[in-house]
């Protein structure tokens, strides 16, 4: 985090606002990224400020790209940065953008903060991130007020969205077909992982299905067997400790 507290001290008139916590999971996220060759895109351009807190952060080797509705918004680009101008709801938009720049390793999502800006932009740009990639969205908390969609449990937030990412991750494991079947995110996603007001979506493109292994006697063996048990019970269920239902 020792970079973002040092940038703070040298920002310029180009305004940033960040809530402080962001920046030990940008760190977190982001940090085995800094001064590689990466493609970047940050939806939300604002004031101007994260154009060169990132150019510092990632270096000159990587490609930064960001976008914006308002066309004022290209006077804050600077030597290696590019910045579109476009709506991130706008599907059109979204496509002729990941088509000129992308695929990209790491995409931000600090635009509109409208639950409908997120999914969307979500969706259409979720194809062109590149394996083990991050896709970031900030300030989820705005799924909690109905001002930008949100509201406590509302089923079109993006928090709500997520929780059901959640469930595709794990439909390798379904023991109800009819109603969980199998969905094909299982095979991208590698991790989501909540911050506060920040969702992370890590790739894992074509990922193989997951392999139970054992080992006795240093011989270990693997099976995916497992997957296509229905009916699970537990090993355990009736024995002292566990219920037998």
């Amino acid at each position: 985090m020792s970079y973002f507290r040092d940038y703070l001290k040298r920002t310029d008139h180009r305004g940033l606002t960040k809530w402080l916590h962001y920046f030990d999971a940008f760190q977190r996220e982001l940090g085995h990224l800094q001064g590689r060759d990466i493609s970047f895109l940050e939806i939300g351009v604002y004031c101007g400020g994260s154009i060169p807190m990132w150019a510092g952060y990632f270096g000159p080797d990587a490609r930064l790209v960001f976008a914006d509705i308002d066309p004022a918004c290209t006077a804050h680009a600077e030597p290696g940065t590019v910045v579109e101008i476009g709506d991130q709801a706008d599907p059109v938009f979204l496509k002729e953008l990941a088509e000129k720049h992308g695929p990209f390793d790491v995409i931000i999502d600090d635009g509109g903060h409208h639950v409908h800006q997120q999914t969307t932009s979500f969706e259409h740009l979720w194809p062109h991130l590149n394996d083990r990639g991050r896709y970031l969205v900030e300030d989820t908390h705005t799924s909690y007020w109905p001002g930008f969609g949100g509201g406590y449990r509302e089923d079109k937030s993006f928090i709500e969205y997520s929780k059901r990412l959640i469930d595709l991750m794990h439909s390798w494991y379904t023991d109800q077909d009819e109603i969980f079947p199998f969905d094909e995110m299982a095979r991208q996603i590698a991790g989501i992982r909540f911050y506060d007001s920040i969702v992370v979506i890590e790739k894992h493109r074509d990922k193989e299905a997951p392999l139970m292994i054992g080992s006795t006697n240093g011989e270990v063996t693997g099976s995916r067997r497992p997957l296509k048990i229905r009916g699970r019970r537990s090993l355990f269920q009736g024995k002292d400790g566990t219920r037998d239902r």
